[in-house]
């Protein structure tokens, strides 16, 4: 959903009497709180997360007919959201990223340390606060002990390795999509920013999905273009 869709969802939440916290357009951890109380209250399945039944019990009549792209995968929503963050070149940090560290208690020193596993922890652990994450999510290769393995598909975890598949050293990002010869990554720190780039199929590690998540999507998206091929500037 759309910070916009999320402002309407946090307003109608406090009109029923459900405190979401700032009307700021994004799904923090007091709007999931929020979302789990009003799901309680109704019946559902507490998980914080709006598919359709939770809207429709949010508004009933109110939806004017008008029906966001539900959020099935919060995640990946908020990846898409910070595409662009890039760190800050020379002196001096991105407060973005330095806030996706503070946020989840991680010692981080600045933004010219690799931050490909900061952004993957920051998107997961805002979006899905009782999902576990790995221990050090900074390292690009703890990501394949996390949730449960998966086949590439939209939103899934995906990690890469980098220099050689016996190096300590790796990549991580979420799938985007795929063409005949690459998997395309949303990720942190692919030259210095998040978007989207093309990894060859034989980096590919492995792919991972989380426990308390909706259900796997099994989505696998064809082409895609202005996606760019890595450089090998990724953490």
């Amino acid at each position: 959903m759309t910070p916009r869709d999320w402002i309407k969802v946090q307003k109608r939440l406090i009109l029923l009497g459900f405190n979401p916290g700032p009307v700021d357009g994004i799904r923090g951890r007091m709007t999931i709180g929020a979302i789990k109380n009003f799901q309680q209250s109704k019946g559902l399945v507490p998980d914080g997360i709006v598919g359709p039944l939770t809207y429709d019990a949010l508004f009933g009549e109110a939806t004017g007919g008008t029906v966001p792209s539900f959020d099935s995968l919060p995640w990946f929503d908020e990846a898409n959201r910070l595409m662009g963050t890039r760190e800050v070149a020379g002196p001096g940090n991105n407060p973005v990223i330095m806030d996706m560290a503070a946020d989840l208690d991680i010692d981080y020193a600045g933004d010219d340390v690799p931050w490909c596993g900061l952004f993957v922890a920051h998107c997961i652990g805002s979006t899905m606060p009782a999902e576990a994450l790995p221990n050090n999510p900074l390292g690009a290769r703890k990501w394949m002990s996390f949730g449960e393995e998966c086949e590439p598909q939209l939103g899934a975890v995906i990690v890469f390795w980098r220099e050689s598949r016996a190096s300590w050293k790796g990549h991580v990002g979420f799938y985007a999509g795929e063409d005949a010869t690459h998997v395309h990554c949303l990720g942190g720190n692919q030259s210095n920013a998040v978007n989207i780039r093309r990894f060859p199929r034989n980096r590919v590690l492995g792919a991972r999905w989380p426990l308390t998540g909706p259900s796997q999507s099994g989505v696998t998206l064809q082409g895609g273009s202005g996606v760019q091929d890595t450089d090998g500037d990724e953490s």
